[in-house]
């Protein structure tokens, strides 16, 4: 055998092993009740109650849905006190389990002493950080958004501060029992540098790096800490799309979401957002960063969604 033989056989087999890991990694996101299974005592295993926040409907109202019907009694935290009753009085109806009512608006500054005090003593073993807002509805560049300084405090406190401060809440508990889960929605804007969206899309940026690094420094502890970033979901920051293949409803993706949970610090959710997300890591960024493209989004927003005159969106 020549030396250029060994070199094209040597070649040949390092494709092999490559586009063979890649097999096996795909098959993972195909499968992942096989890769990943979550016996049927996993979620009451990590503790009596959930905490959703943002659960008055949306992503957040599914979250509380599912963890009731593993069996969790679930603290839900939004706004709106007459929507929450009516989600608490759904769940007690449809699963047989407690639904705690705390309301909190995550914009403001003051209210993390309120929620610490509502769930001091309780057994907490999953956490749902899933509120969160958008600067406008119309995607627009950071200088035109509508009373930007109160927004910019506003979005901050919602999507940065709330993930931070509830971890702090509800992470000692989890660490003194060696067990518990915390789920952060981010979104799929994180994946790339994403004009119009800018200081949204930065902030779920965060979401990615806090939940990894904080599953690192705690896995050891027995914690599952994951970043879930899905892409288009019918709700009302998406101004409730029709529902198909890429546009997936709440309860359909927050179930599949739930089966990717021991897959790692990071997750789309589903099987179809996970490839958006692949695709579009491969596309140039000039794109994106193009007059032309965020003209066109911008105008799309404006034709095809209606209720897009709204300056702010809360799921």
């Amino acid at each position: 055998m020549d030396f250029w033989e060994l070199v094209l056989i040597s070649l040949g087999a390092v494709v092999s092993v490559y586009f063979g890991v890649k097999l096996i990694l795909f098959s993972w996101i195909l499968f992942p009740t096989v890769w990943f299974p979550l016996p049927k005592s996993f979620f009451t295993s990590m503790g009596e109650w959930a905490v959703v926040t943002g659960a008055s409907e949306g992503i957040g109202k599914a979250y509380a849905f599912a963890l009731a019907a593993q069996g969790m009694n679930v603290v839900i935290i939004s706004r709106t006190k007459a929507n929450l009753d009516k989600v608490a009085k759904e769940i007690g109806d449809t699963t047989g389990r407690r639904a705690k009512v705390v309301v909190a608006d995550f914009t403001k500054e003051d209210v993390f002493d309120q929620i610490e005090d509502e769930l001091k003593e309780m057994n907490i073993g999953v956490l749902v950080n899933n509120v969160g807002m958008i600067m406008n509805a119309i995607p627009c560049k950071f200088l035109e958004c509508s009373n930007l300084d109160q927004t910019l405090n506003k979005l901050i406190n919602c999507n940065v501060k709330t993930l931070a401060k509830m971890c702090k809440i509800t992470l000692p508990g989890m660490v003194n029992r060696g067990r518990g889960a915390i789920i952060n929605i981010s979104s799929g804007v994180a994946s790339a540098r994403v004009p119009l969206y800018t200081l949204y899309a930065a902030s779920k940026v965060f979401v990615d790096r806090f939940s990894q690094a904080l599953q690192a420094e705690y896995k050891e502890k027995g914690i599952i800490i994951q970043a879930v970033a899905p892409f288009s979901v019918s709700t009302r920051m998406t101004f409730y799309q029709p529902t198909g293949t890429l546009v997936l409803a709440p309860d359909e993706f927050v179930n599949s979401s739930l089966q990717y949970l021991r897959s790692g610090d990071k997750t789309y959710g589903s099987i179809t957002h996970t490839l958006v997300g692949w695709i579009l890591q491969t596309i140039p960024e000039r794109i994106f960063f193009s007059e032309c493209m965020q003209n066109n989004l911008q105008n799309y927003v404006k034709e095809t969604l209606p209720g897009s005159d709204q300056t702010q969106t809360i799921q």
